[in-house]
This record gives structure tokens, sequence and C-alpha cells, in this order.
């Protein structure tokens, strides 16, 4: 098993991130059938003030930059990411151009 984490901001507006909440209430259920044949196990996002945290477990072959392009061929889930990016995310100040999610380093692990 292999784990990830990556960060993203909220666009500063209540309603969006109220919006974006409602949504993860009730995920279409194609964008976690995709999530499940791209080799993702366990996906948590954490939230604070508009600050997002993504944490997930893959299978041991997983590689995020392939299974990302795998998952946008499925028509559900680009329409899923355009909605997210256009009405509720942001990129960290950090980022460079094209950059979304960032990577976290891992500096600390409790097995």
């Amino acid at each position: 098993m292999k784990y990830f984490a990556f960060a993203l901001n909220l666009k500063d507006d209540p309603q969006a991130i109220a919006g974006y909440k409602e949504y993860h209430k009730n995920v279409w259920p194609e964008i976690e059938l995709v999530q499940r044949r791209v080799g993702i196990i366990k996906t948590r996002i954490f939230l604070h003030g508009r600050h997002l945290f993504m944490y997930y477990e893959t299978t041991d072959d997983y590689n995020p930059q392939t299974a990302f392009a795998e998952s946008m061929r499925d028509p559900k889930q680009a329409e899923w990411d355009r909605v997210m990016r256009e009405k509720f995310q942001e990129p960290l100040p950090e980022a460079k151009p094209g950059e979304w999610w960032l990577p976290m380093e891992v500096v600390y692990t409790l097995d």
C-alpha cells in the first residue's frame, strides 16, 4: 500500500465552502468507482477554514500522474473535476502555473 497527501484551498467564500461540503455529502457514484478503478483504496478530505488536506491510500502499483490521466478519460470524473475547480477550489499561493492539489512531504510516521 502507498499513501499520499495533498493540499489545496477553497475559494474565500462561505457559499462556495458550503457548496463544496454539500457536493461531498453526495459524491456521484461514478466518482468513487473511477477512484477504485485507478487504485485508490481510501480517501479522506479534511477542511480547516478554507484549507483542504486530502489523504489517500492506494495499491502498490499506483502512480498519481497516470492515475489522474486515466481518471480524466471518464466523462463524469472530468465533469466533477471541472465543477470543483470552477466553483469551489483555488490553488495555494505557492502553486506554480498549472499546479492544483500540491503534494505534501511526509515528515513523521507512527506505525
